[in-house]
């Protein structure tokens, strides 16, 4: 993996050699290389180990999540901010299996770093309410159930919502 801002040099370069390559009448050669650095810009704001990640956390194999995120050995320094907040999350519903009181530490700093996607965000909110309800925590679970479903635009977490919302009045 490379650093963040090596990336962007590469990029740099990349694209200095297509404009080369421009120069020298290759406009072929010039366009497939500024898609090349296209990549690297891509990876930039994107983390190649958090897609792969994600990628595992679908098929529900935690141990390759696990393994995908152990090659991020410096998050502060490798990841920018909406990364740095997605590894904490992927972080935290893996824990939540196994450790809720890690789990919601890593989930309350992926809130506090931020998520690009909504749905994320309001996920990371549902699962915070649940731990909140597993601590007897009700108004802090009723608070953060309220917030994931103002940032459930498309209903994706209904069920889940209902499913608390059931389990909260036998609190």
């Amino acid at each position: 993996m490379f650093h963040k801002n090596i990336k962007l040099i590469i990029a740099g370069l990349i694209t200095a050699w297509a404009i080369y390559q421009f120069s020298q009448a290759n406009i072929m050669n010039g366009i497939s290389i500024l898609l090349l650095a296209g990549i690297f810009v891509l990876f930039y704001f994107k983390n190649e180990f958090i897609l792969l990640a994600f990628l595992q956390l679908r098929k529900q194999n935690f141990e390759g999540t696990k393994k995908w995120l152990g090659y991020i050995k410096n998050p502060e320094a490798a990841l920018i901010t909406k990364q740095q907040g997605y590894f904490n999350y992927l972080h935290g519903i893996m824990l939540s299996q196994t450790n809720i009181t890690q789990s919601e530490k890593f989930l309350r700093k992926a809130v506090k770093l931020g998520l690009s996607m909504d749905h994320d965000l309001a996920m990371a909110k549902l699962q915070l309410a649940g731990i909140a309800m597993t601590k007897r925590r009700k108004r802090e679970a009723t608070n953060l159930m309220a917030e994931a479903k103002k940032l459930d635009k498309h209903g994706m977490l209904k069920e889940q919502m209902q499913m608390m919302k059931q389990q909260m009045k036998k609190i």
